[in-house]
């Protein structure tokens, strides 16, 4: 799951950023304005932790922008300003929750958690495909209910396909939903490449009824067959 935090204190980004690594969440960060905004126009989040008080503009803006675009995002306000005024114009707005600083980091990844199990059909936080269930929770997943063994980058390339059936996508955009800011620790794209072979190999031995296709020159997709 990708989280994108919002602010401007570059201690505080840094130990959000950390904690929420911790918890196996794929992070990026903005630190003011004008990246913020970059950020929700050109990439998809699963939650977006959002500081108000921005150099350059206002996070309120950023909200009107999400809104604007009709995204699907989860928004958790993380600011000092603690006025009912700010509070109900960001709900609002369209944010799910509001985090007063100072905030203690385990609340706050519960409250990420706990927003994005909600968000996860109507709470249930598995995610059924054919014979292919996903816990996102536990971050494992069965099929025919034997566990699939995974590594890490396995799943979290499995869950973006999931979380996008049918939608064929580019190995940068893969890359970019399982490194986030840090794709370029990757050495190659080739390293894509062969992560998701091995995710298909295994698929295939475990015989999950989706299949994640290769299209010749643009990427892969997920297809569910009939």
């Amino acid at each position: 799951m990708k989280i994108l935090v919002v602010e401007d204190e570059l201690s505080l980004q840094k130990m959000v950023k950390e904690s929420l690594e911790r918890e196996h969440f794929v992070v990026e960060c903005a630190s003011d304005f004008p990246s913020a905004m970059a950020k929700v126009n050109d990439y998809d989040y699963d939650c977006i932790l959002l500081d108000i008080m921005l150099p350059g503009g206002s996070g309120l803006s950023v909200l009107e922008e999400l809104k604007r675009m009709r995204k699907r995002e989860s928004v958790i306000i993380i600011s000092a300003k603690d006025s009912l005024e700010d509070k109900v114009l960001g709900l609002d707005l369209g944010a799910d929750d509001y985090l007063a600083k100072p905030f203690h980091l385990a609340e706050l990844n519960a409250r990420v958690k706990s927003l994005l199990r909600r968000k996860q059909a109507n709470g249930d936080t598995s995610i059924v495909l054919g014979n292919l269930v996903l816990y996102p929770d536990k971050r494992s997943a069965s099929v025919d209910g034997k566990e699939l063994q995974l590594n890490r980058k396995e799943f979290d390339l499995l869950y973006y396909f999931a979380s996008n059936p049918n939608r064929l996508m580019n190995k940068t955009s893969l890359a970019e939903s399982v490194w986030g800011d840090n794709i370029d620790q990757a050495d190659s794209l080739d390293f894509i490449y062969s992560q998701v072979k091995n995710l298909r190999k295994k698929m295939k031995q475990a015989g999950t009824v989706p299949e994640v296709k290769a299209v010749y020159g643009f990427g892969y997709k997920l297809v569910l067959e009939d």
